[in-house]
């Protein structure tokens, strides 16, 4: 089934999905930029709708983290049939927030060389509650007690088996509600933090935070998929410092002496080599 936005001015959509045959949720669209992508996937991070500068090191792509910034995440399909993807942010489903394998995970449907951005968890079949960039202590994945994987966007694909026209219903509000993240005791202050030193570490280390409600109406389908993915796209995000550390971006002073030897030059002007020895005589 397929999304139905309030805006009808709005453009494309995407789906949410359960196993080979599956049941997936839709979206809304953007236009593509170069990013991280396959020849199946293209995955990008936005903020204020402007695509982030990835960069390529450490066998991996990372991306800097801007404090306490809301942002989105844009999936475009780049062949002629459907996609599904598993979708997970700080290692949680953006669909339901659980944590499984990917073959298993519910999942965002596209379109034939459709594009959607997903700019939140998505709470309801109505609502979705925003990404932004926070520190480990504040984030979605500590208040659920669930760490192990901060700091990492990953996007796993999967193509329809055969693709033809979905059959489904609408879900009504209530029924088409994706599922709830299980209802977890909050850690008290006193269990927050081991001591100043570890609270100090996680709040200089970036993750996502789930903030305010948006309207993103999603409705499920059923597709037949693959048994194995198409693509993997995996993102990291740190904050510029940590970035600098992991040696992905020069620190500033390096920035500087850099620039300055640049601006070097082997010649200027014409004199003779001054004397050390005769100064002073």
């Amino acid at each position: 089934m397929r999304n139905q936005p309030r805006n009808h001015k709005l453009g494309q959509t995407a789906a949410v999905l359960f196993g080979a045959i599956v049941t997936a949720v839709v979206m809304m669209s953007g236009a593509p930029v170069a990013a991280l992508e396959t020849d199946v996937c293209r995955i990008e991070v936005l903020v204020d709708g402007h695509p982030l500068t990835e960069y390529a090191a450490r066998g991996t792509t990372y991306i800097e983290a801007m404090r306490g910034r809301e942002y989105a995440l844009r999936l475009t399909n780049l062949i002629d049939r459907r996609i599904a993807v598993a979708l997970a942010v700080d290692g949680l489903n953006s669909i339901d927030a659980e944590t499984t394998s990917a073959a298993k995970a519910s999942k965002w449907v596209l379109g034939p060389y459709e594009t959607t951005t997903i700019s939140g968890w998505q709470i309801s079949s109505t609502d979705a509650r925003r990404f932004f960039f926070t520190t480990e202590e504040k984030s979605y994945g500590a208040w659920l007690d669930r760490t192990t994987n901060l700091g990492v966007i990953e996007a796993v694909v999967f193509r329809e088996r055969a693709p033809r026209p979905t059959v489904g219903q609408w879900l009504g509000a209530r029924a088409g509600e994706a599922p709830a993240p299980a209802k977890r005791k909050r850690r008290s202050a006193e269990g927050e933090s081991d001591g100043a030193e570890k609270s100090a570490a996680a709040d200089d280390l970036a993750a996502t935070g789930i903030g305010r409600r948006v309207d993103h109406r999603v409705r499920r389908v059923h597709l037949d998929l693959e048994d194995r993915p198409a693509a993997e796209l995996r993102l990291r995000y740190e904050y510029r410092q940590q970035l600098v550390h992991l040696g992905v971006l020069p620190s500033p002073e390096e920035e500087e002496a850099l620039a300055r030897r640049e601006r070097a030059t082997g010649f200027f002007g014409f004199s003779f080599a001054p004397d050390p020895f005769s100064r002073g005589r």
